[in-house]
């Protein structure tokens, strides 16, 4: 590897010195495409606040964009030429072209925002890009390292490969990104997929360098006027997030692994004894062999250990939960199908055209091309006959590919020019056949790795095999906050931790799925030598995780809503405080906290036998979740913990619906909808909506099956007024009248009349005699709630109290 690098090095400084020199311009399919002594470079504009720059020379070898969403919309650009310059621009972002020697700048409105410095190289086995930096900017990303939230200074490399066991620090992992964003508000991504260097002024301290082996010597420039724009303009090149099913949201039972049908069966009917709200059952290697190694490429089920899967299958769904299966992309020699395999022209090659084969952990083996229709066609029919079974889900592993000789040939190239778009391919295939096969159902494709964009095809990534550990615990956040900033907003970690453990360590257990309540997928996983669900540990540990993990399917509306700002904006589910105050630079480097959503901030506990957290609080009013207290923001806060809580606050002025507990999400229903206002003097107006529609549909939001309520709070002085309204195309199952209460949080002053509409609501006289009455006000002053009770129509409506 050192020998590798220093020859990048020497090739890169053999070719900065040589000159481009512009030629001449032409304007051609809406791009701008400009011919030079070098070769010729084409500038794109998708909206007005991106664009895609692709450098191309004779002879050069040339991947296609693994980036760009079919679904980006190109922007014609206006073309002015200065004598010196050339200038390409849209409403937001202009291209500055000097063109001797050839660089390229990108301002928006005056300022710089980047600006290439020796701009496009190339030779022999090395190519990239080297741009300048400021003095003061920080950038994140690169996707999945533990180094901290600014990665300046570092150099990335850029190869997706596994990180078993990983703790605080980890420099290269299973879901690299070739891309920054900077506190400059612009994001830079590279359109390529091979191996390479992402040096972040490492090598020189004002220089961002890209270096790659082969692939696409293209780069991307985004802009934005605030963070989350930045997001909305990055994926709207890049591609949305679509729905993922409501089920999703729900419970995990899973391990490596569920041996027996026998075990699966007893572990699903734990959770029911336990009342323990479950969803969804993810089945390990052990469904297609009985050992570790020797089965992989199976891909069928070991009847000695699930006799009647079919049934089985059946049976889960009948009570709600929902079969997921894990598979990989390697065939075993060993294996049932590699006979098949061969027969299909379904594996990758060697350079004498047969099936390349190798040795892993796992045995012998040759790897599927997904880049290939036919290994496409191949493999796509054993995922169809397993979902005609029933299966509702998939979990795509060691999709890195975990070992992928570089002599390995692929349809598209060779393995080391296309290696970190081999898990986004994988998606891309999962996602395509299964829309054309079930075009009205959503797909649930987990999967360890990817490329920039592997979020359009519904993934739904992880942070591989973590410690179980507190040091595992640690990073989660970090890991979590930099992939959702560049599209990849479902980001979620095994629960408990995955790799080692040798004895169960039950308050960091606790502690990491009390945070998993607030973070995109809840899915205990580990090594079967601990079990990783809860419904086997003591009863302390059950009864304290049982009440969270009902807090997560009551926050269920809340949380969809969150599924509905990321299919259409990209706004992370999990996201930074530096969200909330973007002129203080300082704040991109806190990871001890995030927001999930608008209305919480939440800070995981992360060390042991602590009775308090220090926790960074953004401006305004914030209010203890579990006991009230309220808090100024501005500065740091030490919030007092039990095992029983972590700091969980939430926002003076927020909006939070929830229902009742239920056992599955098959029971979801909003028709009895809990609206959770947080009042404050501060807050005198306040806004939020809610999204909702049947949770199965594809393409739900734009086929209008759907409907958003809009809740709107005006506060005076000793008075409050509420706004409801509803904006609908309708949906199957959706309820026409709902039975509302509207808990009124920090509400202390003296209730003269509470009124619906124009009508005077009765008073209970207890917060009991409230539960049996269907329309009613009820003022706990000792507690400072304000209860009110009606039932909705949908219609607009104003109730409160004064």
């Amino acid at each position: 590897m050192l020998v590798y690098c220093s020859l990048l090095l020497l090739l890169a400084f053999e070719v900065y010195g040589q000159d481009s020199t512009y030629t001449g311009h032409r304007l051609h399919d809406r791009s701008l495409v400009i011919s030079t002594t070098d070769g010729r470079v084409t500038l794109t504009a998708y909206g007005a606040e991106a664009m895609a720059v692709f450098y191309e020379r004779d002879h050069l070898r040339q991947l296609p964009s693994y980036a760009i969403a079919d679904t980006a919309v190109k922007t014609a650009g206006a073309v002015r030429d200065r004598g010196a310059v050339l200038e390409y621009a849209t409403p937001e972002l202009r291209a500055v072209i000097r063109k001797r020697p050839f660089t390229i700048s990108f301002y928006k409105d005056r300022e710089r925002l980047l600006a290439e410095e020796t701009g496009f190289f190339a030779k022999d086995t090395i190519r990239g890009f080297r741009f300048s930096l400021g003095a003061n900017e920080k950038l994140l990303g690169g996707g999945q390292r533990v180094l901290g939230m600014d990665r300046r200074g570092h150099r990335l490399p850029l190869y997706n490969q596994g990180a078993y066991g990983y703790t605080t620090e980890a420099k290269q992992m299973y879901f690299g990104l070739p891309a920054v964003m900077s506190s400059k508000k612009y994001i830079l991504l590279f359109d390529n997929a091979a191996r390479g260097f992402m040096d972040l002024g490492k090598s020189e301290a004002d220089v961002l360098q890209f270096e790659a082996v082969g692939g696409r010597t293209s780069y991307i420039v985004v802009a934005g006027d605030t963070y989350p724009e930045l997001i909305e303009n990055y994926v709207s090149v890049t591609g949305k997030q679509p729905l993922p099913p409501r089920w999703a949201f729900g419970n995990y039972a899973s391990r490596f692994g569920y041996r027996s049908e026998a075990q699966a069966r007893a572990t699903v009917q734990k959770f029911a004894d336990e009342d323990f709200p479950l969803d969804a059952i993810i089945f390990d290697l052990y469904w297609f062999g009985p050992d570790i190694k020797g089965h992989m490429g199976n891909l069928a089920w070991d009847k000695k250990a699930f006799p009647t899967p079919q049934k089985m299958i059946a049976d889960f769904k009948r009570r709600g939960v929902n079969t997921i299966l894990i598979t990989e992309p390697f065939v075993l020699t060993t294996s049932k199908r590699w006979e098949e395999a061969v027969a299909a022209n379904a594996l990758a090659l060697n350079p004498g055209g047969k099936p390349k084969r190798f040795d892993f952990y796992f045995g012998n083996t040759g790897l599927i091309d997904v880049f290939d229709p036919k290994a496409g066609d191949w493999f796509w029919s054993i995922y169809r006959g397993l979902m005609e079974q029933g299966v509702e889900g998939w979990w795509g592993d060691l999709g890195e590919p975990e070992v992928h000789p570089p002599d390995t040939l692929h349809a598209a190239g060779t393995a080391e020019e296309i290696h970190n778009a081999y898990g986004h391919r994988w998606a891309e295939l999962l996602f395509t056949r299964h829309r054309q096969a079930y075009p009205d159902k959503r797909p649930f494709i987990m999967m360890r790795s990817g490329f920039a964009g592997s979020q359009r095809y519904g993934m739904v990534p992880w942070t591989g095999d973590v410690s179980r550990s507190w040091d595992g615990l640690k990073p989660q956040v970090e890991l979590a906050l930099q992939m959702g900033l560049l599209g990849l907003g479902y980001i979620h970690s095994d629960l408990g931790g995955f790799a080692g453990g040798e004895t169960f360590d039950k308050e960091m257990y606790i502690r990491w799925l009390q945070y998993g309540v607030f973070q995109p997928i809840y899915r205990p996983h580990a090594q079967d030598n601990i079990a990783p669900e809860p419904v086997f540990h003591d009863r302390e540990t059950r009864d304290i995780l049982r009440e969270y993990v009902k807090l997560r399917y009551r926050l269920l509306p809340y949380n969809y809503t969150l599924a509905y700002h990321n299919a259409t904006t990209g706004l992370p589910l999990m996201r930074p405080l530096f969200f909330e105050d973007e002129s203080d630079p300082e704040l991109m480097d806190y990871k001890d906290a995030f927001l999930w959503g608008d209305a919480f901030l939440v800070a995981p506990v992360v060390d042991p036998n602590l009775d308090s957290v220090a926790v960074r609080l953004p401006a305004g009013v914030w209010f203890d979740y579990w006991t009230g207290a309220s808090y100024q923001g501005g500065g740091e806060v030490d919030v007092p913990v039990s095992l029983q809580t972590i700091p969980v606050l939430v926002r003076a002025g927020a909006f939070v619906p929830m229902i009742d507990a239920i056992a599955t999400t098959r029971d979801y229903s909003s028709q009895r909808l809990a609206l959770h206002y947080y009042a404050h003097s501060s807050v005198p107006e306040a806004q939020a909506m809610m999204y909702e529609d049947d949770g199965k549909t594809h393409g739900a939001i734009e086929k209008g099956l759907f409907e958003i309520i809009d809740f709107a709070a005006r506060q005076r002085r000793d008075s409050i007024e509420f706004t409801l309204g509803r904006t609908s195309g309708g949906y199957p199952g959706m309820p026409e009248v709902r039975a509302m209460m509207l808990t009124v949080h920090n509400w202390h002053a003296p209730v003269q009349r509470a009124f619906l509409g124009d009508k005077t609501l009765p008073f209970a006289a207890s917060a009991a005699a409230l539960e049996s009455t269907p329309t009613a006000a009820y003022h706990d002053t000792e507690a400072g709630r304000l209860l009110l009770k009606f039932a909705w129509d949908g219609k607009p409506l104003k109730l409160g109290v004064n």
